[in-house]
């Protein structure tokens, strides 16, 4: 019976899906050169899949970015804010 239910609990876990890891980053936006501009690459950082919650700060230059890892890359963040009008690079 063990055995079984091993085998069982072994089944279940190769079997589920990857579990999602939240990440947050921090992507440096100096094209910002307006108090508008956040609002742009905030929109444009929303509407990419995965994305949580989205903070931009115009003075600091800064976007600040959760997002579930399975779902986008650094990568397509970046590449959202550049599509939009504003290249990003992440910050270490």
């Amino acid at each position: 019976m063990k055995k079984r239910a091993a085998f069982v609990v072994l089944t279940a876990a190769l079997s589920a899906p990857v579990w999602a890891a939240m990440q947050t980053i921090k992507l440096s936006v100096p094209g910002m050169t307006c108090s508008a501009c956040p609002i742009t690459v905030k929109l444009a950082l929303s509407k990419v899949d995965g994305v949580a919650t989205t903070d931009v700060s115009f003075e600091e230059r800064l976007a600040t970015v959760t997002f579930d890892d399975t779902k986008t890359t650094v990568e397509a963040l970046a590449q959202a804010t550049e599509n939009a009008g504003y290249p990003a690079s992440l910050l270490e």
